[in-house]
């Protein structure tokens, strides 16, 4: 007896981090026939929240923009009235840092436009009218390119319309002409700040968990707009970003969309018209493929040779893994209720890497099941480079960079020392728990060049199958892949008419 066929979907998309999960609600809420796979059992990929020993912590990313009015998450959140509480944190971040010439310094970063250069300006010495010249610059440049990102009909695909505006706007893109294809150094080299050390520290640290690499390569346009990240609707979601993320499958199937967890995809393969995906709960058959991996999984999963993924992948391998600490503390005497984000530098003068240079996420007491009462959970990650898996000395690599860590905090953090639970990750643990492979994080380094402006779209790359997440356009960040995943879906229904 013959099996019945298949039915046919609108398209499968493969991985919930936030790339896959903008696409598939984008397809659902067009009335698109949509499955999402996600191999674990809950969603979030790089960005998720996860139980361990009765203790909540966020996986990797923990700070996130897009929630003012207007913006992508606000907008879901009250078409599908999500449940996803907010603190609007204030100062977003404090860097803690030491300097040539003085005892390590405390520098607030608020969630107000403007409130990095009031910071700098603030400091004893600081040179006020070279830092308003290049500050103005600056926003410049960010209010151009945030509101292409924040407003989907400005970003590929493109019709005569959104072409049209773009015609109309250019005056506003002019300040990008010279700074096309620059690191952000030449651009401080021309206004004299680039030797000053403390906005020079500010910005690498800034530059290295955004665009993944520092001032003296990043590329100055992503460079400049990024300085904007923190008062561009940035907040703490209560409870995780793995909140949001469940938040946003519940939409998907109030969509009419199908989620399916612990289904890990094994392969796709083309044939006649459409894709069959086999996955650890059977075939599935779609128009569309979209696939929330890494570039090299991608080709993998669909057994194809693909010269524009194994470009990517060569630069992904450019980039960094993350060394994490998960630890649990008693809050100190007197601490403020509120969350807390910490940069940490231990030594100025030496690489934001490996150890030297944390990002510090600390949960609040309103973030209930996170910890006891009377503790919070800490989120620590660090830069660190991915060796191969049969490297021998991966092990003792990975425990002289958590030593490096717990050093940077016992310095530059010490109030929060009183630990009662820890939890170390390496990348290797980060690729079993996200799906990583090999723990490659934070998408391609945006490194001055051209490069950068090859894709700026949606990227086919074979007949019917796309890729999204932090290596596609418009790269990093969760706000950005979730864009990416709107446009990339707004591409596929167009094909499919």
């Amino acid at each position: 007896m013959s099996r019945a066929p298949l039915p046919i979907h609108d398209a499968v998309v493969v991985g919930s981090g936030f790339g896959g999960l903008g696409a598939a609600l984008t397809l659902a809420e067009s009335g698109a026939r949509v499955v999402l796979c996600e191999a674990l059992n809950y969603p979030g990929g790089c960005a998720s929240t996860f139980t361990r020993d009765g203790y909540r912590f966020e996986a990797g990313a923990t700070l996130f923009s897009g929630f003012a009015e207007g913006q992508l998450f606000a907008r879901w959140i009250e078409r599908h009235d999500l449940r996803v509480p907010l603190d609007w944190i204030n100062p977003v971040v404090e860097l803690r840092a030491p300097l040539e010439d003085r005892a390590a310094v405390r520098l607030p970063v608020g969630n107000r436009p403007g409130d990095l250069q009031r910071a700098l300006a603030s400091l004893p010495g600081a040179p006020t009218a070279r830092l308003a010249r290049f500050f103005t610059l600056q926003r410049r440049v960010a209010d151009a390119l945030w509101e292409v990102l924040e407003d989907g009909d400005l970003l590929p695909p493109l019709g005569a319309r959104a072409l049209l505006r773009h015609a109309l706007r250019l005056p506003r893109y002019a300040p990008l002409a010279s700074l096309v294809g620059r690191p952000l150094e030449a651009v401080l080299r021309r206004h004299g700040l680039a030797d000053w050390q403390p906005l020079r520290l500010a910005l690498d640290a800034l530059c290295q968990i955004t665009v993944q690499c520092g001032v003296a390569e990043a590329e100055a346009p992503m460079a400049l707009s990024v300085m904007e990240y923190y008062s561009r609707g940035t907040a703490h979601v209560r409870g995780g970003i793995g909140t949001l993320a469940s938040e946003m499958v519940r939409a998907i199937e109030g969509a009419g969309g199908e989620v399916r967890f612990s289904s890990r995809v094994r392969a796709a393969r083309r044939a006649d018209g459409t894709w069959t995906v086999s996955t650890r709960s059977g075939e599935l058959r779609a128009r569309a493929l979209v696939l929330n991996t890494l570039p090299a999984d991608a080709a993998r999963l669909t057994g194809g040779e693909s010269s524009r993924l194994a470009r990517l992948q060569r630069r992904v391998e450019q980039g960094w893994g993350a060394t994490m600490l998960y630890r649990v503390v008693r809050a100190p005497e007197g601490s403020s209720p509120s969350p807390h984000h910490l940069q940490l530098v231990q030594d100025a003068s030496a690489p934001l890497q490996d150890g030297n240079h944390c990002f510090v996420s600390i949960s609040g007491e309103a973030d209930e099941g996170r910890a006891p009462a009377g503790h919070r959970t800490l989120t620590i990650s660090s830069h660190s480079r991915v060796l191969a898996p049969e490297d021998p000395t991966a092990g003792a690599h990975t425990q002289a960079i958590q030593d490096r860590m717990r050093a940077t905090l016992e310095s530059r953090a010490p109030e929060w020392g009183q630990v009662v639970h820890e939890l170390p990750g390496s990348p290797r643990t980060f690729a079993r728990f996200t799906g990583r492979s090999r723990g490659w994080v934070g998408g391609i380094p945006r490194r001055a060049g051209l490069a950068n402006y090859a894709q700026l779209g949606p990227l086919r790359f074979s007949p019917g199958a796309w890729l999204v997440g932090d290596t596609a356009f418009p790269g990093q960040s969760t706000l950005a892949t979730a864009t990416g995943g709107v446009q990339t879906a707004r591409a596929i229904l167009r094909t499919l008419g």
